[in-house]
């Protein structure tokens, strides 16, 4: 509250005398910005009881309130709705309304917050008393403006909390709905086969917007890899000869459409600053679309290796046999993802992930083709570059061929080949495949726009690499966001036991999901901006789950509450979702901005939360923008609901 206010108020177009106070003129243009609306008259006549309480004179009001007595005014507003402040149900509900003395309850002991709430209400473990009495000194260390001042709690601060700093912890990271434990970092879990993750991944990474004629840029992989993707793709084609070296130079662009191309060293280039301020990354892998003649192919060997030096991973043919290398034994490298044949190029080998919709490919011929055979075996592979690459796509013909090939040979299917191979009877194979081999997904070829496919039902399948349009950030995009979310955000997620185990008795767990949407809170405008009318904000809630190889999508939406993105009350219905796949399904909650009849609504944030990073109880939810931070106006932007999980059977729902 204090931060926000201060944004605000050190706002010179609002504070127009410079006397670092604000009448209440110049209120009505905070309230505005920060999405709260009062009638001119309502506004004034809370102003000047406001003033009176805290024992400003006539002329002092006149002036204009302090920086802290502004904050002080914010806060009273927000308590003080004529609505019923969930915070205050929950509060009474939990710990009674009169405490033993028989006063209203203004306090609890950490006692009682530890039985009545954490234990009992949000189903916390491994959680001792010694421990609340940490969250309750560090709470009573916050500056919360109040209007009437408790009775300062400073000599028993590990003790007691009151019902402003409870509204506090609620509304904190540490009560966050997506477990701690499950976003931070372990790095006791990065030491499995690359096969037994699930891989943040990029398709066509060097766009900026459509997939004919936008513009290519090098900043688009620095984007991808600073928001966790560690898979990008280059299609790399022939470009002009170098005229003062007479060097061949490869480009990247979308080929044969009205893209523009870069030099292909400048994206080696990046990805070097990138490793050099960040050497302790997870493997990036270069999936590399080569279109290249072998001339230009010799120059991006030449290229990779002088440029990515000890960064560059170079396989031996004694790592090539048994289990794919780990994430934690890659740390600081560039993998390469392209073409290692081991003789000649046949028609088995993938020799360009030909981004094509080969679904009636499949239907006629039983066998998937990638790529255009006839151009690789015209160009040839530059032994250089072979030799750098790890993973070696093919055609697909069966699961039973696939499995036995080495396991450094992969597969990569448009959507609709994986929505094919999804419906087939011997699906489970394909699962089978991928706890050992590597699957990469990639968007329809029809998807000119860059919009993007759900990735739910290649995760559930076990692919590793779900490629997306990072520049697009639509509902499949803030999927991928959310799933990884976990882990440190490091781009390697460890897939669930039902992917990566050989039993076939073991099933995916089912549950049933309640949530009720409580309240927001610091909901800013569209895209943050300062100006413009007070957002009238929705919640739209989407359970997007996995059931016999189809995706199921469940939705609901609240209601929406007209000019209040300040502090909007939901807290009515309770929505119920039957989960079918728990280890893969992810729940998407989205604020949108209610426009009029004619217009679209505005997306204002989110947040994804795999189920199986949900935590029960009372649970704030930090909301994201459109590129997946919280910063600037989105640096408070959160949600209260209550989460609800009970697990059973498949059978039942």
């Amino acid at each position: 509250m204090l931060l926000l206010c201060s944004n605000d108020f050190s706002n010179s177009t609002l504070i127009q005398d410079k006397s670092n106070t604000i009448d209440c003129k110049e209120l009505q243009k905070i309230l505005t910005r920060i999405n709260f609306y009062m009638k001119k008259s309502q506004l004034e006549s809370t102003y000047q009881s406001f003033g009176k309480i805290i024992g400003l004179d006539k002329s002092t009001r006149r002036k204009g309130l302090t920086f802290e007595q502004c904050c002080t005014f914010l806060h009273k507003i927000k308590r003080d709705t004529w609505q019923v402040k969930p915070v205050n149900q929950i509060w009474f509900d939990l710990f009674g309304r009169f405490m033993n003395n028989g006063t209203e309850r203004q306090k609890v002991s950490a006692e009682s917050f530890l039985r009545k709430f954490l234990l009992k209400q949000q189903k916390e473990k491994d959680v001792e008393l010694e421990d609340v009495r940490q969250i309750f000194a560090h709470l009573n260390q916050l500056e919360i403006a109040n209007v009437a001042s408790s009775k300062a709690l400073n000599s028993d601060s590990h003790m007691y909390i009151d019902k402003d700093h409870f509204e506090a912890y609620l509304m904190s990271a540490e009560n966050d709905v997506f477990d701690p434990k499950k976003e931070r970092f372990d790095q006791n879990c990065m030491t499995h086969s690359l096969s037994e993750y699930w891989i943040n991944s990029s398709h066509n990474t060097y766009l900026t917007g459509d997939q004919l004629a936008s513009q290519s840029s090098v900043e688009m992989y620095m984007y991808a890899l600073y928001r966790g993707c560690r898979c990008v793709e280059l299609d790399v084609w022939d470009g002009d000869v170098d005229t003062d070296l007479g060097l061949p130079i490869p480009i990247v662009y979308h080929g044969h459409t009205m893209t523009t191309k870069i030099p292909f060293s400048d994206i080696i280039d990046a990805v070097k600053v990138f490793l050099s301020f960040n050497p302790e990354s997870y493997p990036i892998i270069f999936s590399l679309e080569n279109h290249c003649s072998i001339p230009f192919q010799e120059v991006m060997a030449e290229q990779l290796l002088t440029i990515l030096g000890d960064h560059l991973y170079t396989p031996s043919e004694s790592t090539l046999k048994g289990a794919l290398p780990s994430p934690e034994s890659l740390r600081g490298m560039v993998v390469l993802k392209g073409r290692r044949p081991a003789g000649p190029i046949n028609e088995e080998d993938n020799p360009e992930d030909g981004e094509i919709d080969d679904e009636e490919s499949l239907l006629h011929t039983g066998e998937i083709s990638t790529g255009n055979v006839d151009t690789a075996v015209s160009h040839g592979v530059a032994p250089e570059l072979a030799t750098m690459t790890l993973f070696h796509g093919t055609n697909f013909k069966n699961w039973d061929t696939s499995i036995e090939k080495p396991t450094y040979h992969m597969h990569s299917f448009s959507e609709s080949t994986v929505r094919s191979l999804s419906k087939q009877t011997n699906s489970r194979q394909w699962i089978e495949y991928n706890r050992t081999h590597l699957t990469r997904t990639f968007p329809s070829g029809k998807r000119v726009d860059s919009s993007n496919y759900s990735p739910m039902v290649a995760w559930s399948n076990g692919c590793q690499m779900v490629a997306l349009n990072f520049q697009t950030p639509d509902s499949p995009l803030r999927i991928n966001d959310g799933r990884f979310r976990e882990n440190g955000g490091c781009g390697y997620i460890l897939k669930p036991c039902t992917l990566t185990t050989k039993d076939e008795f073991l099933k995916p767990v089912s549950s049933r999901l309640s949530i009720k949407v409580l309240n927001g809170s610091c909901l800013p405008k569209p895209k943050g901006q300062r100006r413009g009318e007070c957002i009238d904000p929705y919640v739209k809630l989407s359970l997007y789950d996995e059931k016999e190889g189809k995706e199921v999508c469940t939705n609901y939406t609240t209601s929406f509450v007209v000019d209040n993105g300040f502090f909007p009350i939901w807290n009515k219905d309770k929505y119920t979702f039957d989960v079918c796949n728990a280890a893969v399904a992810i729940l998407q909650l989205t604020v949108w901005d209610k426009d009029g009849l004619h217009s679209k609504d505005d997306f204002i944030a989110s947040a994804s939360i795999p189920i199986s990073c949900m935590r029960q109880g009372i649970r704030s939810v930090r909301l994201f923008d459109s590129n997946n931070t919280r910063s600037g106006a989105f640096d408070f932007a959160s949600l209260l609901i209550e989460v609800k999980i009970k697990q059973q059977m498949l059978e039942e729902i």
